[in-house]
């Protein structure tokens, strides 16, 4: 079993005919996941890959019965992207575009959640249930079937953490990149609920890093609500305060923010904590014997 996507996932793409679009678009259809339409408004009658293409989400909508969407569209054109998806009842709404602004996001959020619709992003790599279906632009490679649920919000470090599971034969049900922004469709907190629903997630991994609440607001969650074993790697011990590293979402002001700060959380949750990537896999190996022998007693 996996969360948002499975192998029944109907993806349109939109922004398909743009560079970044067209490419992905191969990738993920390649790795078996099924694009029924693209849509690029003036494009509609022309073809990607065999793939139709439309000028509306509705109309595209309409003719291929998609439920989910992956946005390729520049950052100005993103928010008008998403409003449109959701306006055409897409339930699934993946954005990897990223600079798009914190106001523009916010009032996009409300309207999504008005509409009914779940976002994930914007500045996501996407979602990927291994031997089933990807939607954004995680490699397919390295990922392997199996029960760890996986949400970070780093791309980069997402990949060098599924990277070891998968070698450590510990495969993934499923895997979130929830984004790196300060404004985002879906927090920790909404996809290690959805998680601890699955009866077939065994056990979760989370990555954050600098910047914001969400990561005390997930330690929180997981203290109260999360039965699974959970393993967690926050990301910029190092960084100075008051600078923003890298994502939008990761500036670190006053007393909160800091890796520390959320290790703190994380450790007064019980929650172990790996001190970097390369150990995550150990970490979680040792939690799933530890519930194993509990189990048994």
């Amino acid at each position: 079993m996996s969360i948002l996507v499975c192998s029944d996932t109907r993806v349109v793409v939109q922004g398909i005919t743009g560079r970044e679009g067209s490419f992905h678009t191969a990738g993920m259809k390649e790795y078996g996941t099924k694009i029924v339409a693209g849509v690029t408004p003036g494009r509609e009658g022309e073809r990607v890959d065999g793939i139709p293409v439309y000028n509306t989400v509705k109309k595209a909508r309409q003719e291929s019965a998609a439920n989910t969407s992956v946005i390729y569209v520049p950052h100005q054109f993103a928010p008008d992207a998403i409003l449109e998806a959701a306006d055409a009842g897409v339930e699934l709404i993946v954005c990897i575009t990223e600079g798009i602004s914190t106001l523009d996001m916010i009032k996009v959020c409300c309207y999504v959640s008005i509409r009914g619709s779940r976002l994930i992003g914007p500045n996501s790599p996407g979602v990927i249930s291994p031997g089933k279906t990807k939607v954004g632009i995680m490699p397919g490679a390295i990922h392997k079937e199996g029960s760890v649920g996986v949400v970070s919000r780093s791309g980069t470090l997402t990949y060098e953490v599924v990277q070891n599971l998968s070698m450590s034969d510990l495969g993934q049900s499923t895997c979130v990149g929830i984004g790196g922004d300060s404004i985002i469709g879906s927090s920790f907190v909404d996809i290690l609920s959805l998680f601890e629903e699955d009866s077939e997630t065994q056990a979760i991994v989370l990555i954050g890093e600098i910047g914001g609440r969400d990561e005390e607001e997930a330690a929180a969650f997981i203290r109260e609500k999360v039965t699974k074993p959970v393993v967690a790697l926050v990301a910029g011990r190092c960084a100075p305060r008051e600078k923003r590293m890298g994502h939008a979402g990761a500036i670190i002001s006053g007393g909160e923010g800091t890796a520390d700060h959320k290790i703190k959380a994380f450790e007064e949750a019980s929650i172990s904590v790996a001190e970097s990537p390369g150990n995550v896999a150990q970490i979680l190996r040792a939690e799933l014997e530890q519930e194993g022998d509990r189990q048994n007693l």
